[in-house]
């Protein structure tokens, strides 16, 4: 299961908002710097609602969503490529996880501290950024290093990581991510042993006040966050409120639903978060629906039909013969498998089909 580590400056929200995802109370969330320090993890579902259509079409009670992992890491803070704050420990702990969700304050509040004195998103992404990439610039000069001897030597295979980690530390030199540096894919195959911390694909959670939420795309700490790493970063931007979220875990989903009535939004922004981190992973979702049950199943976007039958069982692989497959949107509107067989939307495909995100699929298998 691919893993998603929430990160942030010490007390912007990041445990509250993680207990919140996990709908739990693991992570400690408290006024001063530092309360997390050995990460948090948990396993959090996908909101999909999809799965409400395909249970009423299938006629049963069993619905099991799609998942991934979520991590809480330590507040980081300026200085911790050399080891401020927990330093070291911090930057391991990112490189433990495939992408990153960067929460950011942008609420003011007087009660709740700020490491730097005073709220201001984009510095505090920078402060974060400038780490990352400080860290990430020292790993590839040590590695440039002991490959020079080798690549002096005549060794093709050290040639060709050069070439690559040449073109990414002038990047990293100018202050921009890893992510952005332009490599081919046997580049990026040979870049990814480093594991290079702003190579991870990174979304930036906005949180703001409770009251704020209903109004934040008028928010000015917000509009800046989305344009900044919009421009810079080619980064998504999403808003959340933590404190709501934290509120929401105790209540029930008739409550819930009240209490985001009053505050003038649909739906909280946890869901929304979920799912674009879901995507940010290069993660999609195929169903396959029955009376045992409805199910959620994940796969890497561009995965082939005998790929997506493995996630069920290597036997269903191994033995593929074919996918018998319907598009949601097309099975809903049809209302049954039968109807939609009719109309001519229910196909069989082969080995080289690619999995479209929320085809419904049965296959067939022969070991």
């Amino acid at each position: 299961m691919l893993r998603a580590g929430i990160v942030g400056l010490p007390n912007v929200g990041k445990s509250t908002l993680f207990n919140a995802v996990t709908r739990t109370r693991k992570a400690e969330a408290a006024n001063y710097p530092f309360c997390t320090i050995d990460p948090n993890v948990g396993i959090v579902t996908v909101p999909d609602a999809r799965l409400d259509e395909l249970q009423r079409i299938a006629k049963t009670k069993v619905v099991i969503p799609a998942a991934i992992e979520f991590v809480d890491i330590a507040g980081l803070v300026k200085g911790a490529s050399t080891g401020e704050g927990l330093g070291n420990k911090f930057l391991t702990h990112i490189r433990e996880v495939d992408a990153i969700v960067q929460v950011v304050r942008c609420f003011e509040d007087e009660d709740v501290h700020h490491v730097s004195g005073a709220v201001d998103p984009v510095r505090d992404i920078e402060v974060i950024n400038t780490e990352l990439i400080l860290a990430d610039l020292d790993s590839v000069k040590r590695r440039r290093d002991r490959l020079a001897k080798e690549v002096k030597r005549g060794d093709k295979a050290a040639a060709a990581e050069e070439a690559a980690l040449a073109k990414i530390e002038p990047v990293l030199n100018s202050g921009k991510p890893a992510l952005l540096v332009d490599l081919t894919p046997e580049e990026k195959a040979l870049s990814e042993a480093l594991f290079l911390l702003t190579d991870k694909p990174t979304i930036f959670a906005c949180n703001v006040k409770e009251g704020d939420l209903a109004t934040a795309d008028s928010n000015p700490h917000v509009v800046k966050v989305r344009e900044y790493v919009k421009t810079h970063l080619a980064c998504e931007a999403v808003v959340i409120s933590a404190q709501i979220e934290s509120d929401l875990v105790d209540l029930e989903p008739d409550e819930a639903r009240a209490f985001l009535e009053e505050l003038g939004v649909s739906e909280s922004g946890l869901g929304a978060l979920i799912r674009a981190t879901f995507h940010l992973l290069g993660l999609r979702t195929y169903f396959t629906a029955g009376e045992k049950e409805v199910r959620a199943w994940t796969i890497h976007a561009n995965d082939t039909a005998p790929q997506a039958a493995g996630v069920i069982h290597s036997d269903f692989q191994r033995g593929f013969i074919k996918a018998e497959t319907v598009a949601y949107d097309d099975l809903v509107s049809c209302g049954s498998v039968a109807a939609a067989r009719d109309r001519g939307l229910y196909r069989m495909e082969g080995k080289e089909y690619v999995v479209a995100d929320g085809d419904v699929l049965l296959f067939k298998f022969n070991v």
